[in-house]
């Protein structure tokens, strides 16, 4: 199979790249680094990036941002932050990047156990969440077999335990290999309109 994966040297993202490198070609999109560039805010660079990119049998976006703070201290503009970005910009790679797929082809998006079991300061980030996992939903509905859309919704990442464990008492990290095959199910399954949960 021929993948893009946008967001494919983060935390996530390279582990995903690493594994499926082995049996695939795959190309890397990110904001500063990678074989195309791309920021997902902006819908201009989204389709600069699948005009020069071609085709391809999976589309993976493990990209996108979010404001973490206090709800009170939270401004309008800080909403926007993750509504452009993690919100709008996966749904913004569906509406574009649908037609750079081959037929049969997938598209996978990323949100993740916020927008079921939120902790404190994260009242955009698992907003923004939530819309995703309701959006996949229904517009997989729409996408008539000529390709399939899920989303993959983890929980907090061994890899990413460190930096984030103050903010989730009593959550017990994944394995990046778990998170892996989660993506895994998404890009080689037959499974549309899924949201793939993997929170212990």
């Amino acid at each position: 199979m021929k993948i893009l994966i946008i967001g494919g040297k983060g935390t996530i993202g390279k582990t995903v790249t690493e594994y499926l490198n082995q049996n695939h070609e795959v190309m890397i999109a990110g904001r500063t680094s990678g074989d195309f560039m791309v920021d997902i805010a902006d819908s201009g660079s989204i389709e600069a990036l699948f005009s020069q990119a071609g085709k391809f049998d999976a589309i993976v976006c493990i990209a996108g941002e979010a404001k973490w703070a206090d709800f009170d201290a939270l401004t309008e503009e800080d909403y926007y932050i993750g509504l452009k970005s993690k919100l709008m910009g996966q749904v913004n790679l569906v509406r574009v990047g649908q037609h750079a797929l081959n037929p049969g082809g997938s598209i996978t998006l990323s949100a993740g156990i916020l927008a079921d079991d939120p902790v404190v300061k994260t009242a955009s980030a698992a907003m923004v969440n939530g819309g995703i996992h309701s959006f996949v939903q229904a517009a997989a509905l729409e996408t008539n077999g000529k390709y399939r859309l899920n989303v993959v919704s983890l929980g907090l990442v061994e890899d990413a335990y460190e930096r984030y464990k103050d903010y989730f008492p009593g959550h017990t990290p994944i394995s990046m290999r778990k998170a892996v095959d989660t993506y895994v199910k998404s890009i080689m399954g037959k499974e549309n309109g899924k949201v793939f949960r993997t929170y212990n």
